[in-house]
């Protein structure tokens, strides 16, 4: 497994392997943060393939409460697997790594990131890698359904953060 910041010329099969229906999250969207160097938008790639991404958002997580209580963290944010038959075998792990990574060459000494209420598996996942619990807040995004009306949630979640200064 290999694990790259984006690139142009990954969007097209980005777009066409895992489709984004995010308003705000999708891989243009993601991209085009990452050439602002506002993020880092990582790809792990198996046998040549995308298998999920994840993006490391130096500006940090945007809900209120987090930046109250965590001001200056970088958040990891839309950590995805895809297919699911890839999850739970250290693709995830390795992914969230290279991001941890990332933060201590920029000399940055912890790093965050948002679990939702509803994803027990996750959450276990990052309290194996040494996340802890911080703040609850409330993550508020916009989707397209298939049809492309337009649908805004608000999940329930609560935002972890590990030292990262030692590997």
């Amino acid at each position: 497994m290999e694990i790259t910041a984006c690139r142009p010329q990954d969007l097209d099969t980005l777009e066409r392997l895992m489709p984004s229906h995010s308003v705000a999250g999708g891989h243009a969207a993601r991209f085009a943060r990452q050439e602002a160097g506002e993020s880092t938008y990582l790809i792990p790639w198996l046998d040549g393939r995308p298998v999920g991404h994840a993006e490391v958002r130096w500006t940090g997580c945007e809900a209120p409460e987090v930046r109250a209580a965590c001001p200056g963290c970088p958040e990891i944010n839309g950590l995805l697997i895809w297919p699911e038959t890839l999850r739970s075998r250290g693709v995830g792990s390795a992914t969230v790594r290279a991001a941890e990574e990332l933060a201590r060459a920029r000399g940055i000494g912890s790093m965050g990131l948002g679990v939702g209420e509803h994803n027990p598996r996750a959450a276990a996942l990052y309290a194996r890698l040494g996340y802890r619990p911080v703040v609850a807040y409330v993550d508020r995004w916009t989707h397209l359904d298939t049809a492309g009306v337009r649908h805004e949630r608000a999940d329930p979640c609560t935002f972890l953060v590990k030292d990262v200064r030692t590997p």
